[in-house]
């Protein structure tokens, strides 16, 4: 099985892409979604956070505060890396056992940080959705009710447009209109078609 890694930037749009896969009939694995299931109230994983920085990081619910946290790490490459050091083994774990579940001619996994979190060996393919930095920030803005700033210091802590496009086999364009977006996870969809065809 071709396995796609589709990653970018904060705002890039990486759903919005995702879904236009999965409405291909593509499997989606979306390492935010695992993230969020291994960090629920009754996972281990959550003890481990509370306990590495306290309950301050939890809603008045006792489940993770995503904004808290997020703000956290991103104020310390120090706290960043510990949190990390928590969740990417048990994040890694759950996408391979998912992958393994699969019986597909290819299937794409979301793995925002996967330049930064050197997870390149788990995927064949990347594939990056690529937007302006202004477009990211506007976007994260009006998405999440930040500010400029906030969205700058986790653009900051990600790996920069020019690294990310680099490292890419295949790029789509996100700054376009939504029809032509399409048009490119089409043509993108058959010719990972005919990649996993020639590999069988």
């Amino acid at each position: 099985m071709l396995v796609i890694g589709l990653t970018g930037g904060i705002g890039s749009g990486k759903s919005t892409v995702a879904k236009l896969f999965a409405a291909k009939g593509v499997p989606i694995i979306d390492m935010d979604q695992i993230a969020r299931q291994v960090v629920a109230a009754g996972q281990p994983a959550l003890a481990q956070i509370t306990r590495e920085f306290g309950t301050a990081v939890l809603d008045s619910d006792g489940q993770l505060d995503r904004r808290k946290i997020r703000a956290l790490i991103f104020e310390s490459a120090e706290k960043r890396h510990r949190l990390e050091a928590i969740l990417h083994p048990l994040i890694r774990q759950e996408t391979q056992h998912q992958l393994t579940e699969l019986d597909t001619a290819y299937c794409i996994v979301v793995i925002p940080l996967l330049l930064e979190s050197h997870q390149q060996p788990l995927v064949d393919r990347i594939l990056v959705v690529d937007v302006p930095e202004t477009l990211q920030i506007s976007r994260t803005m009006k998405r999440d009710g930040v500010s400029a700033e906030a969205v700058k210091k986790i653009l900051h802590a990600q790996t920069d447009r020019n690294s990310r496009l680099a490292a890419a086999d295949d790029v789509i364009d996100n700054a376009v209109e939504l029809a032509k977006v399409r048009d490119r996870v089409a043509e993108l969809d058959q010719q990972y078609r005919t990649m996993a065809e020639i590999a069988d």
